[in-house]
């Protein structure tokens, strides 16, 4: 948290306003709201839909919620959703066609009204995330007009990380948990038996817009001081490391290491760490039709490079092995995706250990890999 910046104080109990001031410039709040045994991101509307009083337990293939002992609405980390479910939706429609009764054929681009999302709670990787997309689908030579149009009208209302997750690793990646930029207004959450407010920052005039209507008072030093050492602590409770140096290197210089063998013996090729990943965007597009050939559709979905199908072209596929394909994964998050993007695609989020049936750790095997290139290690090809 920048204390240079005007932080204000929010209490608790005021952070319906906030929900009040952002309904009332025309946004869509999506937030943290427990559904399904997980705390994820959906459309809410009230303070009370926020997950009070709940924490989640993460480790590689596992999560579970638990309550805190206290009502904290942020105390907890991130869940198997992100932004980019709204921004870049598993499907879409992109155009129809129906046939006429005089026998030509009408077509029909999907023109539906652009939802304007605010965004609440977002962490500070998730924020890196988004600015990863924005890389792939607004500034390359060809820009996505369905992820441009809801980004344009996107506001994010990021909140610090005060705890971390035992498959958190944003601190490798220089992703978090302070919340530097990418923001509108910036929240950092501070719970005690005493008390409970928000040290409340601005990141954009569209943010300041929504804050000046809540009339906010200062916050004094200490209170300032009290959420830096939260977020201070969070940082230090963070365990899990991904050495980065050198590592789009690492992974080109062992294309055939006898890993990939051991990895694919484990891995269910199901896709998980795709679908849960925030940066992630390969799609696929599927035409459709009705029964009696009078209607038909063109339609996008997500995919993933570890479907089978995904680059199947002239009668096979390019990667038929799960050997392969979760090598293409990992290589391309960590090594080939700073050709394309002069960046990593990892933000340390975690989600693909956590979310991952068999705990497969991205950070355990980019260790073993390099552990691996010590003597003595064989290297087998596929």
């Amino acid at each position: 948290m920048d204390s240079k910046a005007g932080v204000l104080r929010l209490e608790a109990d005021r952070l319906s306003d906030l929900f009040g001031a952002l309904q009332e410039a025309g946004f869509e709040i999506v937030g943290p709201t427990v559904r399904d045994g997980a705390i994820l991101y959906d459309r809410i509307e009230k303070v009370s839909e926020l997950p009070r009083g709940w924490t989640d337990e993460q480790q590689p293939g596992h999560y579970r919620l638990k309550r805190r002992n206290d009502d904290a609405l942020f105390g907890f980390v991130v869940g198997p959703f992100s932004a980019k479910r709204f921004l870049h939706p598993p499907h879409e429609r992109l155009f129809s066609a129906t046939k006429t009764p005089d026998g030509g054929v009408q077509f029909e681009a999907t023109d539906s009204e652009t939802p304007r999302f605010a965004f609440l709670g977002l962490r500070a990787c998730e924020l890196s995330a988004v600015a990863i997309q924005d890389q792939v689908f607004l500034h390359q030579d060809y820009v996505d007009p369905i992820y441009a149009a809801r980004r344009n009208e996107a506001l994010f209302v990021a909140v610090e990380c005060t705890v971390s997750g035992a498959a958190c690793f944003c601190t490798s990646m220089n992703t978090g948990p302070e919340v530097t930029d990418g923001f509108d207004i910036a929240l950092t959450e501070v719970v005690s038996d005493e008390e409970h407010y928000f040290l409340v920052r601005t990141g954009s005039d569209r943010g300041r817009t929504i804050v000046d209507t809540l009339q906010l008072n200062a916050a004094e030093d200490s209170e300032t001081k009290a959420g830096q050492k939260r977020v201070a602590a969070a940082r230090e409770s963070i365990g899990r490391r991904l050495e980065t140096d050198g590592i789009k290197e690492l992974f080109y210089r062992n294309q055939e290491h006898s890993i990939w063998q051991d990895v694919a013996r484990r891995c269910l090729a199901c896709g998980n760490c795709t679908m849960v990943c925030p940066t992630c965007f390969c799609t696929t597009v599927e035409d459709v039709t009705d029964l009696g050939g009078a209607f038909a559709a063109r339609d996008r979905r997500w995919d993933s490079c570890f479907s089978l199908d995904f680059t199947y072209a002239n009668g096979g596929q390019a990667r038929s092995s799960g050997a392969s394909r979760y090598r293409q994964w990992i290589t391309h998050k960590l090594a080939s995706w700073h050709d394309q993007f002069d960046r990593s695609g990892c933000v340390g989020c975690g989600r693909c250990i956590t979310w991952c049936p068999v705990g497969i750790d991205i950070t355990e095997e980019s260790a073993k890999l390099r552990a691996g290139e010590a003597p003595g290690v064989t290297r087998n090809e596929q």
